[in-house]
């Protein structure tokens, strides 16, 4: 199922500006490897803490 992105840039007074006009778009299956976060090492989460 496609959808459809546009990019703006807005900057500290509130001026929006448009930098890359509508566009579409397929999602991925799924998360690319190199796109995912390393598995968190804390020991809340080690422990299985919520």
């Amino acid at each position: 199922m496609p959808m459809t992105l546009k990019v703006y840039e807005v900057n500290r007074t509130g001026t929006v500006r448009v930098l890359r006009e509508e566009f579409e778009v397929t999602p991925l299956e799924g998360t690319e490897l190199s796109h995912r976060f390393p598995a968190c090492t804390c020991t809340a989460c080690a422990e299985g803490a919520s």
